[in-house]
């Protein structure tokens, strides 16, 4: 059997030295548990936009309450008046829930699939409502609503020189009209 000699039990390592750029991007570097950002600076994690979250809520919480679930889950300081919830459709129509409206019960009214709707967290100055009416021209590409919008104008005129020749006709028969009473008396 062979002995260890005092010089073989201790090891030591050099500590590695890093060189300024290495240790600049360690310090920059953000820490991502379960795909959520943590930032040192202010000890939040940040989900990803478009991330997706799950709370357990039930159908009696509002929408503020399910807001204050969702900013205390990450640690966010700002209230829950600062952030709104939105629900948005596979069409790009965009609608803020009130903060009386049970975002549960929403849910279920737009049924399961995530594809027609998804329940967005935005800050509340931020997301602007999109109607349905523009929604459906969001995916168009700028030549094909160019022209729409030619055809809408050639239609327009088209209203305006038919409304302006009606117009024309109850003019004359109204002036028809008075000179026969005038005449008549």
């Amino acid at each position: 059997m062979r002995t260890k000699s005092d010089a073989a039990c201790v090891i030591q390592r050099r500590p590695r030295c890093r060189t300024p750029g290495e240790t600049q991007r360690t310090r920059r570097h953000r820490f991502s548990i379960n795909g959520h950002f943590y930032n040192h600076k202010t000890s939040v994690f940040t989900p990803a936009y478009g991330s997706v979250t799950n709370v357990r809520v039930n159908s009696t919480m509002t929408t503020l309450q399910v807001l204050s679930l969702l900013l205390s889950k990450f640690r966010v300081e700002n209230g829950p008046s600062e952030f709104a919830l939105y629900v948005v459709h596979e069409s790009g129509e965009r609608t803020k829930l009130k903060d009386c409206e049970y975002p549960l019960i929403s849910r279920v009214l737009h049924g399961p699939s995530e594809k027609i709707a998804r329940i967005f967290l935005m800050e509340a100055d931020l997301g602007e409502e999109v109607p349905h009416d523009v929604a459906q021209y969001i995916k168009f590409e700028m030549p094909v609503l160019d022209s729409f919008i030619e055809k809408l104008k050639e239609e327009e005129q088209r209203e305006i020189i038919k409304l302006t020749m009606k117009f024309q006709a109850l003019r004359l028969t109204m002036l028809q009209r008075l000179e026969q009473l005038v005449e008549a008396k």
